[in-house]
Parts: C-alpha cells; sequence; structure tokens
C-alpha cells in the first residue's frame, strides 16, 4: 500500500511539471508568432488605430464630429454651467447659459423659476440673444474676422461668444481697439479667452437681426 501511495503521488508530480512545460512552450511559440509579424508588417499594430475616426475635440472635454451651431452653443453652455439648466451662480445668473435678468426682460421672461425650469425657453433665449448681438456686431464682423489680435485669430463664432460673455458693447470696444480695452468678469474670464476658445465654429445660420424674439 505505501509502495503504490507513493508511485501515485511521483505520478502526479511528473503530470504536474508535464503540464507547466506545455503552458511554457505555448507561451514561447504565441510570442515567436507575435514578433515574426511584426517583422512581416511593421503597421500592423498602427493600422488597427489609423482606421479608427475620433470626433474633433470642441471645449471642456466635450466632443462633437461638426463644429456647427450646435456644438459652439453645447461648448459655451458647459463653460457657464457645466450644462446644467437649473444652475445659478453666486451673481444670480441663471440657467445653462447663464442669463442676467436684464437680459432675460429684453425676451419678456421675468419667471426666472419658471426659466430655471424650461430647458426650451432657454433654448429659445440663447439662440435669440446670438441673434441680436450678430446683428449689433455686424460691422465689427466683417471689418475684423480673419485677423489677429493679442496673437488671437478673430473668428465669427469668437465674436459671439464674447458677446454672450460682455456684452456686444464691450466687444466693439476691443475689436474697434485692435485689442487694447479688455474686459473680464467677476470671475476673470476675458474677452480674450472666449475668442480663443470658441474660434473657428460655423455660425452661418444664425440670422442676425435686431427685433429677434422667442
Amino acid at each position: 500500500m505505501k509502495l503504490y501511495c507513493k508511485f501515485a503521488s511521483q505520478n502526479r508530480k511528473s503530470i504536474f511539471i508535464k503540464n507547466k512545460i506545455l503552458l511554457f512552450s505555448v507561451v514561447v511559440l504565441f510570442i515567436n508568432a507575435v514578433s515574426i509579424d511584426k517583422k512581416n508588417n511593421p503597421k500592423s499594430e498602427t493600422t488597427v488605430f489609423t482606421k479608427l475616426s475620433f470626433p474633433k475635440s470642441i471645449g471642456s472635454d466635450i466632443f462633437y464630429l461638426n463644429r456647427d451651431f450646435v456644438a459652439f452653443k453645447e461648448a459655451v453652455a458647459f463653460k457657464e454651467s457645466q450644462g446644467k439648466y437649473a444652475a445659478v451662480n453666486t451673481l444670480g445668473y441663471l440657467g445653462k447659459y447663464q442669463f442676467g435678468s436684464t437680459t432675460l426682460h429684453r425676451f419678456n421672461i421675468y419667471n426666472t423659476q419658471e426659466f430655471l425650469k424650461n430647458p426650451t425657453l432657454q433654448e429659445k433665449a440663447f439662440v435669440a440673444l446670438c441673434r441680436v448681438n450678430k446683428w449689433i456686431l455686424r460691422k465689427d464682423i466683417k471689418r475684423s474676422v480673419g485677423k489677429t489680435m493679442n496673437g488671437i485669430k478673430i473668428t465669427e463664432s469668437g465674436i459671439l461668444a464674447a458677446a454672450h460673455l460682455s456684452g456686444a458693447g464691450n466687444v466693439k470696444k476691443f475689436l474697434r481697439s485692435n485689442g487694447s480695452q479688455g474686459f473680464s468678469d467677476a470671475y476673470g474670464s476675458t474677452i480674450q479667452s472666449y475668442l480663443k476658445k470658441f474660434k473657428d465654429y460655423n455660425v452661418s445660420n444664425i440670422i442676425a437681426n435686431q427685433k429677434a424674439s422667442i
């Protein structure tokens, strides 16, 4: 009986060793196969990644395939409130796009609580404000787009974003002074930073309108 147990134990050890050798051999064969494939086709690894297409970044870790008006407004919203419709900052600016009460009154919006609860109204208000600002700045857009001021390329989308930050009047002063008259809000955001951050979006579908309404 003792002799049988000893033989069985040795047999199990032998099988265990054989299995380890077999596993090691498989690993070595796999490594060799990969190495040969790399030599034969050095681009095989990168080919997979070059075929993948990723959307362009539009700022603040938001990604869109096209730099159109939808991408523009969502980028502005993320900068203003992280895209939160119910957001109210420490200065009392409201909603996804951080409207001031004076701006809302221009569009006959007086109930701020209802405004915060109404995403559709907020989206319409942003479009209307862009249309008004584009009308106010129409001459400056025509004169300034394509120029470089303080190292920043001036674009129509950058101008509209800067107008949302500071008001169209301050953007006029900046552009007409060739960038010498700046502006920054209470949190340190500047016209220059918005011109740079929101440049090169296609906002041509926004039609300038002095009397834009909701």
